[in-house]
This record gives C-alpha cells, sequence and structure tokens, in this order.
C-alpha cells in the first residue's frame, strides 16, 4: 500500500474548564490503495516529440523575452542556472499593466503580531514533542558554492527549450490548468477530475476580509509517478467567483514538479492568476507580473535539505500579506526575509482584500496506466504515523484590517478524494 500525507498544525490555545488546551496538528493525510501501482524513480525528462524548426523559434523568442541579459551568472551544483538580472530589468517590469509602475523601495509596513497572554508559556513549551528534531534554516542549493548575486540585482532560474518541450504547448509552460475550487463543493469528490488536480485542505469561511496569511510548511521530496503529474504544498490567498472567471490568487510553497524543473526535487515557488487560471498568471518569473526585490531567493530554486522519515525535520516559513500603505502584495520567505510583491494593478479582487485562505496540498492526477496516481503528497506516509513521518503545516496565521497577524481561530477540512485523502485533527494537551 502506498501512503502519502500532508499534516497541519494550528497552534492556537485555548482554555477548557480552566485548564490550557494546545489545538491540535490538522493532519492531512493522503492514502493509496493497494494495486495502484509504483512511482517510477527514473523518470523520462527528455522524451519529446519531434520538434519542428518553427515552434523551436517560436520556443526561442519567448525564452528571449523572460531570460533578461544577466550582469552574472551562477551555476548552481544541482545543475541550475541562476542569473543575476538588474531589478529594473526583470520580467515583471514587461506587464502592461506594470509599464510605468515603479518598484517599491521602501519596505512595506509588516503585519503586527497580536500577542495573548499564554503565548509566552507557549513559547517556553517549544521543547515538545512536535518540536522536537525541527531544524531551521532550509534554504537553497544554488548557494552551496558561496556565490551570490551582486546588490541591486534579482536571481532567476534561467529558462531552457527542453524546459519548455516538457509542456504541453507554450502557452501552457509556467501555467497550471484552470480548475474548480474545491471548498464550495463538498457535495462532489471528484470536482476538479476533469483536469485531474486533487486537494486536500484546510480553509477559512468565505464572509470574512483577509488581508494576509502565513505558514510554517515541512518539505519533503515526494515521489512523482509520470512527468506531467506534481505535488505540492502551499498557501492560497482567494477572492472572486469560485464558479466563474474572476477567480483571483496568489499563492506559494513548495512543490515536485519533473515537467516544470526536469527534476524531483522541492522546489520554492509561487503562482498568481486573476481570472480563475485561464489566460492571466504563471508560476515563479516565467511570465510578467511578479515583482522581486531580493538578490538571495531564487523563486523556482531547489530548497535543500530536505526532511527525512524518523530523521531531521526542515521546514519554511512563508507570510503573505496586503502592504495596507501601498496595496502591493508582499511576500517573505523563511525569516522575515523580503522576497517581493505582486502589484495591486493586477488584481480585480485580491486589489482590495481575500476572502478565503487555504493551506494545503495538492497533486495531479493523469491516471497514466488507467488507475490512481501513484504520486505521493508530503512526506508519503499515513497522518496517524505522527511526528517525523508525517508532513506538517503549523503556525497558521492570518492578518485582519488592521495589518495585525494572529493565530486563525476557525477553520475547516477537506479533501475532494476522500478514498484517497483525509483530513484529520488531533487534540494535545
Amino acid at each position: 500500500m502506498f501512503v502519502s500525507l500532508l499534516a497541519l498544525k494550528e497552534r492556537n490555545m485555548r482554555f477548557v474548564g480552566g485548564k490550557r488546551w494546545f489545538l491540535a496538528p490538522l493532519l492531512l493525510a493522503l492514502v493509496f490503495v493497494q494495486g495502484f501501482g509504483t512511482a517510477d524513480s527514473s523518470l523520462n525528462y527528455t522524451n519529446y516529440r519531434q520538434v519542428s524548426t518553427m515552434r523551436l523559434e517560436r520556443i526561442q523568442r519567448h525564452l528571449d523575452k523572460i531570460n533578461k541579459p544577466p550582469v552574472m551568472t551562477i551555476e548552481s551544483p544541482d545543475g541550475d542556472i541562476i542569473d543575476c538580472v538588474h531589478k529594473r530589468k526583470q520580467p515583471a517590469l514587461d506587464h502592461p499593466l506594470l509599464r510605468n509602475h515603479k518598484i517599491q523601495r521602501g519596505p512595506p509596513e509588516r503585519p503586527r503580531v497580536k500577542m495573548v497572554k499564554e503565548d509566552d508559556d507557549h513559547r517556553a513549551n517549544k521543547s515538545g514533542a512536535a518540536d522536537e528534531g525541527v531544524m531551521r534554516g532550509s534554504w537553497q542549493m544554488w548557494h552551496r558554492n558561496g556565490t551570490r548575486c551582486p546588490r541591486g540585482t534579482i536571481p532567476i532560474r534561467r529558462s531552457q527549450v527542453h524546459d519548455v518541450l516538457r509542456s504541453k504547448s507554450l502557452f501552457d509552460f509556467g501555467k497550471k490548468k484552470a480548475s474548480v475550487s474545491l471548498a464550495r463543493r463538498k457535495d462532489a469528490p471528484d470536482v476538479v477530475s476533469a483536469n485531474g488536480h486533487e486537494h486536500a485542505i484546510a480553509y477559512t469561511g468565505s464572509s470574512q476580509e483577509v488581508y494576509g496569511a502565513k505558514a510554517t510548511i515541512n518539505v519533503w521530496d515526494p515521489s512523482i509517478q509520470v512527468v506531467n503529474e506534481f505535488s505540492l504544498s502551499q498557501i492560497w490567498l482567494l477572492s472572486g467567483s469560485f464558479d466563474g472567471s474572476d477567480l483571483n490568487s496568489i499563492e506559494a510553497g513548495w512543490q515536485v514538479s519533473p515537467e516544470l524543473y526536469g527534476d524531483s526535487r522541492p522546489r520554492l515557488f509561487t503562482y498568481w492568476t486573476s481570472d480563475s487560471y485561464q489566460a492571466t498568471g504563471c508560476y515563479n518569473l516565467l511570465c510578467s507580473g511578479f515583482v522581486q526585490t531580493n538578490s538571495r531567493v531564487a523563486i523556482g530554486a531547489a530548497i535543500s535539505p530536505v526532511s527525512s522519515y524518523t530523521g531531521n525535520q526542515y521546514d519554511i516559513s512563508i507570510l503573505i500579506w496586503k502592504d495596507p500603505k501601498l496595496g502591493n502584495w508582499w511576500m517573505s520567505f523563511g525569516d522575515n526575509t523580503l522576497v517581493g510583491y505582486w502589484p495591486a494593478e493586477l488584481f480585480t479582487h485580491l486589489a482590495d482584500h481575500a476572502t478565503m485562505v487555504e493551506w494545503g496540498g495538492e497533486v495531479v492526477n493523469s491516471r497514466a496506466s488507467g488507475e490512481h496516481t501513484s504520486t505521493q503528497m508530503g512526506s508519503g506516509h499515513f497522518a496517524e504515523d505522527g511526528f517525523g513521518k508525517a508532513s506538517y503545516f503549523r503556525n497558521l496565521e492570518i492578518v485582519d484590517s488592521d495589518n495585525s497577524l494572529s493565530s486563525v481561530q476557525s477553520i475547516s477540512a477537506l479533501a475532494e478524494n476522500t478514498n484517497c485523502y483525509n483530513i484529520k485533527e488531533l487534540l494535545q494537551q
């Protein structure tokens, strides 16, 4: 039997009958029934169909648009090429809505942390079982040789012809397929089966105004059955119509996507769309939109080290929030490192606020062999296996209209395919 899971930890504390209770980790378990087949550990990343000269020329023209002339180039130990591009030459500024955009120079107003009385007691108890073995500082492989991009530049993972050839088409390169939000369809377990995307998530209600979200996400390297499938763990900030064409989404987390990156390493990623994944938006910096300001974080680069079963656990922290002064949606990574922002001009509904936050996992089930994929979510082990074996989200927080960051108070959990995924809440005293 193949199993995989994603665990969510909610760091709220509640007083019940005079006792302090820690709200339990929420565990999203991805379970594969016996007979689904094994994951292919030797994926063929270069099995392309015959390519015409005309198509190659179109691909090269596109690559020339997104691969900007570098100030310097860094070769990563994992084979990536990182171009250090002047920040004013980055792809974001090619967007028609950003032609006159001035890169935000001053730092955004960071969310204030709402302190509650029991927080100090909570921090004093960090040596509990749920925190033992957690190693901070999961970072990126291209840093290993000690080379950094110069000040005033940003690191961009170079896209190459074979990256595009792995995609279904040039239009599809760097894009998610359109999907329906599962949070609005509790009655249909296969609500997005048309494109094969399956999720296991925790989510907030749709009636509140949300101005940001945060989580610390456990990093693993789940196995992928076929090249055009992926597995990810991420945060979604959403607003708009879930059953129409105007859904706005901002996303960030880690993913394993052989089709997009040509390997099976977990990588930091971002995504955005303003039209329900139809034509706008893309992963990382593969189109114009996201404005990067940081010279040390390469979006799309591999994360290292990763967690191991019963061994050290490595995680990354991601915070996305709306700057109350200029309205841009900023992202910080790790220890409050500002990465960049999605300009407010890109969005319709998210130009104001989000109406829902989702934390969780997503996989593609292409049914390549006629059966459900064996592609894993999270660590590849049952939620019941617990810390060090199950993958987790922890410190789930949201930002309110006062730009205050606090633990989420009420969330629901949902998995589309309950035969393969489930989500569990455990109480820990």
